[in-house]
């Protein structure tokens, strides 16, 4: 079955049409207007430098409820330590950047391409990308970004140079979901690290149904603090 590519419209086909993998369609651009309906559909990009543009809508999803949020003891030792100063959109770009650039097991090169870095830095200053920092010794030493619509928060990816701080930031943005009575926090496919903390696979059909009712809310735009606004 052909994989459709996109056009100069923003519409994108119905993510139930996916691969078996995930991928749903090809091309298209990285402009903000076409993101944020992506994400509206349940939909994201993911792709290596040189390749084109694709598009994915994986079968099952993995998502985190906020109130099934799962702190180990170790975490909450550290915390009550102080050992980080935790920020909340004091340096997205920096995030982004770090991300990209920190090796990762088992990967030869990153999917956050200097597009992809550009677009969400974008997303940023429009008031719909967000990230939360660990700093030690005021150096960015961890965190992890994504974007927020309505009452659901997309994460794209985290990175620590220090061990734990990027579980430090993580434990912030769920006091902020928890605060703001988000609906889920999306992890896009499956990852061990989150099912530890609470994280589960729901199916498409599920998530989907479960983001429409999360776009019902108004999104809360803008620069975040650690107050939860």
């Amino acid at each position: 079955m052909p994989i459709p590519r996109l056009s100069s419209s923003l519409s994108f086909p119905d993510p139930r049409g996916a691969t078996i993998d995930g991928l749903l369609a090809i091309g298209g651009d990285l402009r903000v207007e076409r993101l944020l309906e992506a994400y509206e559909r349940g939909i994201f990009p993911w792709y290596s430098e040189g390749q084109p543009i694709l598009w994915f809508s994986p079968d099952p999803r993995m998502v985190l409820y906020p109130n099934r949020y799962r702190c180990p003891n170790s975490l909450q030792r550290l915390l009550k330590s102080k050992k980080f100063d935790v920020r909340v959109d004091s340096d997205f770009a920096g995030v982004i950047r770090s991300c990209a650039a920190t090796p990762r097991h088992g990967q030869t090169g990153t999917w956050i391409t200097e597009g992809m870095i550009e677009s969400y830095i974008e997303l940023h200053r429009r008031g719909f990308g967000h990230s939360f920092e660990a700093y030690l010794n005021n150096q960015l030493v961890g965190g992890l970004y994504g974007l927020s619509i309505g009452k659901a928060f997309f994460g794209e990816s985290m990175f620590h140079t220090v061990p734990n701080a990027s579980k430090v930031a993580f434990n912030q943005l769920v006091q902020f979901c928890l605060r703001q009575n988000f609906l889920f926090i999306d992890a896009q496919t499956p990852s061990e690290h989150l099912c530890n903390l609470g994280a589960e696979e729901i199916d498409r059909d599920q998530y989907l149904s479960q983001l429409q009712v999360a776009l019902e809310s108004e999104s809360i735009i803008g620069q975040w603090d650690m107050d939860g606004g």
